[in-house]
């Protein structure tokens, strides 16, 4: 069996140091650093105050008010990337087979955030078990590339990988080989995460396994440094569209690069 070629024809990115592609390759150029003290909790207690954060994002600027209140920020970064990366590949969807286009999608964790706000509350109340009706579709890993389907009407192959932080390496190599043996034509794939919350960092921690660099927070990431004292949490997401090459040829596509 001939294995297919398979290249990539999308793009998209909500990083902390940029909310799309050339926001996020002009600021990697220039050495811009995510880090900075973070603002969505109060960390006085906490051993680390910082974070790479996203700055700049409205989610009322993606999505309307109800259909925000029940998509965690991790959901809500996966289908701003995955729009950013399925306009990018300039995918007619009148033209594609649906049923020959996939998401494969990677977490690590989902709705850490969901999961500890319901917690905490439920933990605040009298005993009375008040929840959220979206709780569990909010907080489950598999909701992103869920939703990413439901949006664009994709019915090939949908899942979340869970590998800790090779998730989304792990979800790009099930994509390309999805596509290689001939099952789809295109995968939207990637990853986001929103583990910027009192428990992701407490837990982390608990682990000593972030740094406490505060008072120098933008250098404080140095991995491969002598110096080093731990990892940075950050949030966001990554997206690209792969397709199989005669696919993308057909079709007249922006070609990036092939994955070999």
């Amino acid at each position: 069996m001939e294995l297919k070629r398979v290249v990539v024809t999308g793009l998209g990115a909500l990083t902390p140091i940029g909310n799309n592609i050339q926001e996020y390759w002009d600021a990697l150029k220039s050495g811009k650093s995510g880090c900075a003290p973070i603002t969505y909790f109060d960390t006085e207690k906490f051993k680390t105050k910082f974070a790479c954060e996203i700055k700049n994002y409205d989610p009322l600027q993606h999505f309307d008010r109800k259909e925000a209140r029940k998509l965690d920020r991790f959901a809500q970064y996966a289908l701003v990337s995955s729009d950013q990366a399925i306009q990018d590949a300039a995918l007619d969807m009148d033209a594609i087979d649906k049923f020959r286009v996939g998401v494969i999608w990677g977490a690590g964790i989902g709705g850490i955030e969901t999961f500890q706000n319901e917690v905490i509350n439920f933990s605040q109340g009298d005993g009375t078990p008040r929840f959220n009706p979206f709780f569990i579709p909010k907080m489950i890993a598999d909701i992103a590339p869920g939703n990413i389907s439901i949006k664009h009407g994709f019915m090939g192959p949908n899942y979340t990988t869970v590998s800790a932080c090779a998730s989304s390496a792990n979800a790009m190599i099930d994509a390309l080989n999805y596509i290689r043996l001939g099952h789809c034509d295109i995968i939207v794939t990637g990853g986001s995460e929103a583990a910027v919350t009192m428990a992701g960092l407490g837990g982390f921690n608990a682990m000593h396994a972030l740094s406490t660099r505060n008072e120098s927070a933008e250098s404080a990431s140095r991995p491969f440094d002598a110096t080093r004292d731990g990892f940075v949490l950050g949030e966001g997401a990554g997206a690209l569209v792969l397709e199989d090459y005669d696919h993308a040829k057909a079709r007249g596509a922006k070609i990036y690069a092939e994955v070999i």
